[in-house]
């Protein structure tokens, strides 16, 4: 039987900023779905439906000057993180005015401004750069926090354990936010690894780990505001499993032949947007008036980003190689 979400400490306020953000990447997701099926949107998609406590609960723990790496399944991440979603919106478009001008589109988003490196679509890519997010951090004494968003199947790279170990060893700040969806691509976990839990293997670096429920975004926040205190207190890295589910296929050509309806059932009555509304009016933190307000705010936000998107110019072309080289160094601008 699934936990009921504590609510008991939450502000009224906090409480409706977590349950916008819920609703703000649902919203996303499924607009842009039915955007791409018109042909609106260029590429493919790695949608995040079902996932959306995770990405709220971690980055709302998160200080704003804080920085994240990402996935190829980076929607979530980045509105979570402050990527705005005109930017994010006119990104899928492939418009000038996207997040990363158009170059980046669906599988790397991020936005340098909000924290967040334009997302890494190579499996374990984030777990190797946040190292050196995490090193500048601490030779700079900023008291800045880098996280890194991975999911389950990232576990059994190279870069995976090479990354926690160089974190631990150096004591970085660092918290290791692994979303185990339990499938990578078509491939259940479980014919993967023997280890059923993600969160053991931090214990052969000698770093702490917490298995938390990702579909709970009161449960994630806490593990990952705990998570980055330690990290900024300079006791190094956390690694924090959080066991989700996504609703849609690993990208937009999937029919997810590969799991049962049954299943997929089992996990949408456990849909983290429903749980936290129902947990909130149910200890009348909100009621059912001011949660539909949200909603209608959230989805004239998302008609706002459709029309930009919609209207803004594209790329120039004189633009291709813009961002692809670090700009020259001169040994007297160095003198």
């Amino acid at each position: 039987m699934t936990r009921p979400i504590d609510v008991g400490g939450l502000s009224g306020e906090k409480a409706l900023r977590l349950y916008r953000g819920l609703v703000r990447i649902r919203r996303f997701e499924d607009r842009v779905y039915q955007l791409f099926l018109r042909g609106e949107l260029p590429g493919t998609l790695h949608q995040y439906q079902g996932q959306e406590a995770v990405a709220v609960g971690t980055c709302d723990a998160l200080r704003p000057d804080d920085w994240i790496t990402s996935t190829h399944r980076p929607h979530g991440h980045a509105l979570a993180k402050g990527v705005s979603m005109r930017g994010a919106m006119a990104e899928l478009y492939g418009k000038a005015t996207g997040c990363c001008g158009g170059k980046g589109g669906s599988m790397h988003l991020g936005d340098p401004d909000a924290g967040m490196v334009p997302a890494i679509a190579i499996v374990a890519g984030g777990n190797s750069v946040v190292t050196g997010l995490g090193l500048a951090f601490k030779l700079r004494s900023t008291g800045q926090v880098a996280t890194c968003f991975f999911g389950e199947g990232a576990t059994n790279e190279g870069a995976f354990h090479e990354g926690l170990n160089f974190a631990a060893v150096q004591k970085l700040p660092i918290v290791f936010v692994c979303e185990n969806n339990m499938y990578g691509a078509s491939t259940p976990f479980h014919l993967t690894s023997l280890v059923t839990d993600v969160a053991d293997r931090a214990a052969a670096y000698g770093v702490p780990a917490q298995v938390v429920d990702g579909m709970d975004v009161v449960a994630v926040r806490a593990a990952v505001e705990t998570a980055r205190a330690r990290a900024a207190a300079g006791d190094g890295p956390t690694l924090i499993e959080a066991k989700t589910y996504r609703f849609a296929g690993h990208s937009r050509g999937d029919a997810r032949g590969y799991r049962s309806r049954d299943e997929e059932k089992e996990w949408k009555e456990r849909d983290p947007i429903d749980r936290f509304g129902l947990a909130l009016t149910t200890a009348g933190t909100a009621d059912e008036a001011a949660l539909a307000a949200l909603v209608a705010e959230v989805t004239s936000e998302l008609d706002d980003a459709v029309e930009f998107a919609r209207n803004s110019p594209d790329p120039d072309a004189a633009e291709a190689l813009t961002d692809a080289y670090a700009t020259p160094i001169t040994i007297g601008a160095l003198r």
